[in-house]
């Protein structure tokens, strides 16, 4: 089996999101993506939802798809949400299988710093989505493409933080997230 794994805080979960994933599930010829929404992020600021708001909402946006799958794996580890621990616990469910992580090129950029990050890189495999507009992440990729697969497809210039902004201004999110994502942040009055 094949699994590629999409980490984030999906703070919401938005359509960028989920074409990334589809992109990369078709060009890799993956079996099933699994998003794991980030209990504690160590690299950045604690998300604007909460834990279970987040998953929720990462459940409903892959309910639909037949290859997507919602799993709180880091929202139940407690501690900090680090990738390595949780590619680790994905192959340890799932012995045999191929992991495949997907992540941005935004994301990639900064995978240096991450925790062990040659002890990940023997884990998994990496396939980076470029951001729309971002020409050098194929240019970066180039430098070790026996590690790392850029993942073509289109792209939405989308962003957590555009849709967070739009709610808190009023403005409607529709055709920016799920129509299921939509109605929750709206029914929970969430980002406002």
């Amino acid at each position: 089996m094949k699994i590629g794994l999409m980490g984030g805080t999906f703070d919401p979960i938005h359509l960028g999101h989920l074409r990334a994933a589809e992109n990369a599930r078709e060009c890799l010829a993956l079996d099933e993506v699994v998003f794991v929404p980030a209990g504690h992020p160590p690299h950045r600021p604690g998300p604007c939802g909460g834990a279970l708001d987040r998953f929720a909402m990462v459940a409903l946006a892959t309910a639909t798809h037949p290859g997507f799958v919602a799993s709180d794996l880091e929202l139940n580890r407690g501690g900090a949400s680090y990738t390595v621990d949780t590619v680790a616990a994905l192959l340890a469910a799932h012995p045999g299988a191929t992991l495949v992580l997907i992540v941005g090129s935004d994301a990639f950029a900064e995978m240096g710093s991450w925790k062990d990050p040659e002890r990940l890189l023997g884990l998994c495999s990496v396939a980076v989505v470029p951001r729309p507009g971002d020409g050098a992440a194929a240019q970066r990729l180039a430098a070790d493409p026996a590690r790392f697969t850029c993942v073509a497809g289109p792209g939405l210039e989308l962003s957590a933080s555009l849709v967070r902004s739009r709610v808190r201004e009023g403005r409607s999110v529709r055709y920016l997230v799920p129509d299921g994502v939509a109605d929750f942040i709206a029914k929970r009055g969430l980002y406002r």
